[in-house]
Formats: C-alpha cells, sequence, structure tokens
C-alpha cells in the first residue's frame, strides 16, 4: 500500500461528534476558556436560567450556594422544568433540557419574551462540563430528579416525593479533566456578579453562601442581594466614592418601538467616563448599538440645550460628543427578544433597531430634566465646557507623546535598556520602580526578551488629574513610548492603538511593601483607565518578590510570606538567619532572577478584570478622596496582600 493510500482523506476521517461529545472536545467555543472565567461562567448560566424565570414574573428568590467539596447548588421558585414526555424526543422534557445542546424553553417566543444564557447551551453545557450533576424539578406537588455523569443521564427522570414547593434546583461538580487550572470557586467573583444581577433585576432576592469555612461563631459566610430601585441604586454604588456634580440620578424606563430600556446616569467631579452596557443581564463590555444609541441621545439633547441656553457663546471651539461624557457614570440596559451579537461571548450587540430606540428615550429623559433642574443642567453644561477645555489642551500633549513614540525620530525613553529580540510575542518589560532596582534589574535580566524601565517614584494619580495633565507626565509619557501605544484620535480621545506594542509581557516589578503596593495601583489604575485593552488582552501582571531570605550555614531558602518563613526555618531548626526584604534594591543581579525574573522558577500574577463595574468601583475607591470606604477595604483585604480585579 503507497503512503498516498495509506492516509487518504476519506468520509471515514470525518469524526461526527454528537453535540455534548462537542461540548466536552471544545469547551472554550462554549465558554470562552477553560480557566478561572470560564469555570465561574458555569454558575452564571444556571443563574441565568432562574433570572429567565424571574424576567418572565414567575420567580422572585434565588439561592446560590457554594458547597464544602467545591460543587455548586442554585435553587429559584419558579415554575421548574417541564418534566412531561417530549414528544419528539420520547423521554422526559427535563432530559432534553440537560442533555441536548440547543433545547430549552429560550426558543419557544410563548416561554419567554426575552432571555440570557448563553446562544441557548446553558445548563446543558455546565451538564457537559460537570463531573456529577444533579437536577431536582419541584412542580405539580411531586419532586422529579435526574442525575448525570459527563453529561450523560444515569437513569430515567423518576419521582423521589411530594411536595408544596415549586421550583429548580440544580447541583453540578465540574469535571478537573476540563478545568486543569481551577475548579475552585472565588467567592468575591461570584458575589459580583450577584449584586449586578440583583440590581439589574430589581425586586429580586439573590441569597450567596460559602459553605467552605466559618467564622469564629460557626457561621457560613452569606449575603443577601435585594434591590428595590434598580439601575439608580446600582449608579449610586458605582459612584459612592465620588463626589456627585449634581443633586439626584437621572433614570428611566420605558419602552420604545417594542425595546423596554433602562437608563440611569450621574455626572460628577471625576474626569473619568464610566459606561455599562446590558443586554438582557449580559454585560456588553464592548458595547453595540445600545451604547451608540445612549450617546447620540445624550450629546444631542445636552447641546440642544447648551445651544438655546446661551451657554456656548462665549466658547471658541467645537464642543465633541466625548467631552459631554466626562464625569458620567452611566447603565444602560436593554431586554431584546431576539439580540444579534457580535462574537460567541456575547460583548457587542448588533440590532440596527436599538440605537434609535436608546436614542430616543434617552433624549426625552434628558429633556424633562434639564427643564426640570436648570442648576444641575448649567452645572452639566458647565462641566462639559470644562471637558472640551481640557481636550484641547490635552490634544497637544498627547501629540508630544505621539512625536516621541518608536516610529519617530524622538525614539526611545533615555531610561529604557531594550532587549534584542524584536518579536513582541516573546518580549517582555518590567516596570521597576526607582534607579536603584532598575540598575539591579538590568545587570540580572536576560537581555534577548527582558526589558527594563524605571520608575521615578509615584507616578501621577489618574484617577484624580485631568487629561491633558497625564498626558504631560514624564513617567507616562515614558510608558507610553516605551511600549509603543499610541492613543487618542479627533472623534475618540482615549482610543487606543495597539497595532505596534512592543511587548506581549508588561511586568509591574515594585517593592514587597506598603509604598510598592501604592505604587503598583498607580500603575494599574493608569492601565485601567487609559490602556485597558492591554488588561483585557492578558499583557499586563505583577511581579511577586520575596519577603524573607532564610539562611543555616549553606542553606539558603527564600520566603513570600510569613508562614512560609516559618515552615521553612522550622524544618532548617535551630540557628537560622531571617533577611527581611524591604525593597528590590536589598537584593543582588543574581538573587533578582533567581527568584523575580526567571521565566523557570518566577511566580507573576496574570491582572484580569472579572467585573468591569466592580473594577471601576474600587480603583475610585483606591484612589479617590474619600478615605473611610478605602480605609475599610485595606482593613478588610490586606490579609491577601493582592488586589484581584
Amino acid at each position: 500500500m503507497s503512503e498516498e493510500k495509506k492516509y487518504e482523506y476519506s468520509a471515514d476521517s470525518i469524526q461526527a461528534l454528537e453535540g455534548m461529545e462537542h461540548v466536552r472536545m471544545r469547551p472554550s467555543m462554549y465558554i470562552g476558556d477553560i480557566g478561572v472565567r470560564g469555570l465561574h461562567h458555569l454558575v452564571y448560566e444556571v443563574v441565568d436560567n432562574s433570572i429567565d424565570e424571574a424576567m418572565g414574573g414567575h420567580c422572585d428568590t434565588i439561592e446560590v450556594t457554594i458547597n464544602e467539596d467545591n460543587s455548586v447548588t442554585t435553587k429559584d421558585n419558579g415554575r421548574g422544568i417541564p418534566v412531561d414526555i417530549h414528544k419528539k424526543e420520547g423521554v422526559s422534557a427535563l432530559q432534553v433540557v440537560m442533555t441536548k445542546i440547543g433545547a430549552g424553553g429560550k426558543f419557544d417566543k410563548d416561554s419567554y419574551k426575552v432571555s440570557g444564557g448563553l446562544h441557548g447551551v446553558g445548563v446543558s453545557c455546565v451538564n457537559a462540563l460537570s463531573d456529577h450533576l444533579t437536577a431536582t424539578v419541584h412542580k405539580n406537588g411531586k419532586i422529579w430528579q435526574q442525575e448525570y455523569e459527563r453529561g450523560k443521564a444515569l437513569y430515567p427522570v423518576k419521582t423521589i416525593g411530594e411536595t408544596d414547593f415549586t421550583g429548580t434546583i440544580v447541583t453540578f461538580l465540574p469535571d478537573k479533566s476540563i478545568f486543569q487550572q481551577t475548579t475552585e470557586f472565588n467567592y468575591e467573583t461570584l458575589a459580583n456578579r450577584m449584586r449586578e444581577l440583583s440590581f439589574l433585576n430589581k425586586g429580586v432576592t439573590i441569597k450567596l453562601t460559602d459553605r467552605r469555612k466559618t467564622d469564629d461563631e460557626g457561621n457560613f459566610t452569606t449575603e443577601i442581594f435585594y434591590s428595590d430601585e434598580g439601575l439608580p441604586e446600582f449608579v449610586k454604588y458605582l459612584d459612592s466614592t465620588r463626589e456627585s456634580l449634581i443633586a439626584k440620578v437621572i433614570s428611566m424606563e420605558c419602552e420604545k418601538n417594542g425595546i423596554p430600556v433602562e437608563v440611569a446616569m450621574v455626572y460628577n467631579t471625576s474626569y473619568a467616563e464610566n459606561l455599562h452596557s446590558y443586554v438582557n443581564n449580559i454585560n456588553t463590555h464592548e458595547g453595540g448599538t445600545h451604547l451608540a444609541g445612549f450617546r447620540r441621545g445624550l450629546t444631542t439633547t445636552l447641546k440642544k440645550y447648551a445651544d438655546d441656553s446661551g451657554l456656548l457663546k462665549n466658547v471658541k471651539f467645537e464642543i465633541a460628543g466625548d467631552d459631554f461624557r466626562e464625569g458620567l457614570t452611566a447603565i444602560i440596559s436593554v431586554k431584546v427578544q431576539e439580540p444579534q451579537f457580535e462574537g460567541q461571548t456575547k460583548t457587542k450587540l448588533g440590532n440596527r433597531e436599538v440605537t434609535s430606540a436608546v436614542s430616543q428615550a434617552v433624549s426625552d429623559m434628558l429633556t424633562i430634566y434639564l427643564e426640570e433642574n436648570p442648576n444641575d443642567a448649567r452645572a452639566i453644561v458647565q462641566k462639559v465646557i470644562l471637558a472640551a477645555t481640557a481636550r484641547h489642551a490635552a490634544r497637544k500633549a498627547r501629540e508630544m507623546v505621539q512625536r516621541k513614540t518608536v516610529m519617530t525620530m524622538g525614539g526611545l525613553p533615555g531610561k529604557l535598556s531594550d532587549c534584542s529580540e524584536t518579536d513582541p510575542a516573546q518580549c517582555e518589560i518590567f516596570l521597576v520602580e526607582g534607579d536603584s532596582a532598575g540598575g539591579t534589574a538590568k545587570q540580572g535580566r536576560d537581555r534577548n526578551f527582558q526589558a527594563i524601565l524605571p520608575l521615578r517614584g509615584k507616578i501621577l494619580n489618574v484617577e484624580k488629574a485631568m487629561q491633558h495633565k497625564v498626558f504631560e507626565n514624564e513617567e507616562i509619557k515614558n510608558m507610553f513610548t516605551a511600549l509603543g501605544v499610541s492613543i487618542g484620535t479627533e472623534e475618540d480621545p482615549r482610543a487606543l492603538n495597539l497595532s505596534k506594542v512592543r511587548y506581549h509581557k508588561v511586568v509591574i516589578m515594585c517593592d514587597a511593601d506598603v509604598d510598592g503596593s501604592h505604587i503598583a495601583t498607580l500603575i494599574l489604575t493608569f492601565f485601567f483607565r487609559f490602556m485597558r485593552e492591554m488588561i483585557e488582552q492578558g499583557y499586563i501582571y505583577i511581579a511577586t518578590p520575596p519577603l524573607y531570605l532564610v539562611k543555616k550555614g549553606q542553606k539558603r531558602e527564600y520566603a513570600w510570606d510569613d508562614n512560609q518563613r516559618d515552615l521553612i526555618a522550622q524544618k532548617m531548626g535551630g540557628g537560622v538567619t531571617i533577611q527581611r526584604y524591604k525593597g528590590l534594591g536589598e537584593m543582588n543581579a543574581e538573587q533578582l532572577w533567581d527568584t523575580t525574573m526567571n521565566p523557570e522558577f518566577r511566580t507573576l500574577r496574570q491582572i484580569t478584570i472579572d467585573s468591569l463595574t466592580e473594577a471601576d468601583r474600587v480603583f475610585s475607591m483606591l484612589m479617590g478622596d474619600d478615605v473611610p470606604p478605602r480605609r475599610d477595604f485595606i482593613e478588610k483585604n490586606a490579609k491577601y496582600a493582592k488586589i484581584d480585579v
């Protein structure tokens, strides 16, 4: 037999996979990834089913419990998944919903007017990626149950008792062979999403319990999320650490062209624009037609008011759309019966009819508000004029930054020690606190692929600075130039161009003390506000230098926390010497390489954003002027020695 014949590509070469097998073979196609984010998405998919019941008026209480074995149980008081025999499939509808991709009431317009979920794969996808799942339905006075292993039913749906309750209970244990990085759920990540859902669905009670640990009195960690007001309350929560510019939240809830629209917004004295958009409870962090509609309605209405009132008569330059959104925090939530999303993970809405619906709704809301609240209206317009003035100053500062980028005569910053590799995917840059530590890092690095940029002292706090001040700051200009990133166009002063980014790994390396943590947070705030795409693409990391060197004779071991230090000292026995590193400068080049820079042994913490709204709130609180909430946050989180955003 010839080689050509042996490897012939024929019909037999095609591997036909059933839906559930395909989910297991290509899980990232269905849940985005198989890391921490994908793991938590499993919970969201199950909870989305309960939320859909709530949106239909059939459910008002949802309970989510992280169990001792790290399985998760969700319980709602909805109608209960149907259990009668499905005519086409010949088995219980519960089994169809749990084991068939694309099955469920969301495709029946009579069952759900709108729904969230993930392209209809929902709970069956969760079932396929779980080692074990139990579905229990309380319906019509009886309790029905079916169990599954990796998506396959272990027995037909059966009755196991009687009940006065109505609802659905699902318990699932993620499959470790799929989620190899971790199967441990993060309580704060789930709490952020449950809080968000409670604001987006006012009147629904969501209870989250963690049974994996108890407090001193033996109680489990439990939080109950409930909102009477909905989006206005959400905006107040997000802006709780900012100073308001106007007296109250501007909000409305209506239906335009058959599309339910909810908007809540408030102006504050900051310089950041914080717009968060949702479609059927899904956070569309890339925006879409609903966000375009909001911006259009806001800009045209405010500009007309400012022109008609004569407040712009002394302004010598044109007011841009971006100026109307500086210092604005807003949430836009729409319910769309047949949403068209760009991309599998639903991050951008594409329905064109939504733009005019939202634009009209926002225009109607603002017109009434501005007429009824002339003092607030004047304060908003004055803020807009200030933003426009600053934008013109920022453009000049930004142009100076652009002229100094790598592709121009300005060249690279003098302090940058670049690497010889030119492929950005292979290159990494360390942003190092101070010239002393920078010098040590330059000696210890691998010059082939590691670049070093020392930063002098604490960089500008961008949370409290006008945009032109940011671009005029020397350390920030050096970061822009070294990274090869350009920012800003006439249409969007905050638009980021990463096409010529020079490093795909940016490592923030600061001292392991309070000052170092503060500097790292300042740098992270800068990236979050001005280079968020670099975080979203996974380019930003934090180095973790050791805190201690434990020595006894010729033995030397490093420790990254107090517990590790004590264990090493105990293992070595008496007569140990413990050196506490107060800064990177106390290490020699070889030690810094061995512990913090060598890819074989170092630990880098990649910065990810689980919740944009919560990250926005945390950065504004940490870097703002309001001290009490910052103190409370630090006291609560200090023991973790890091900030997860």
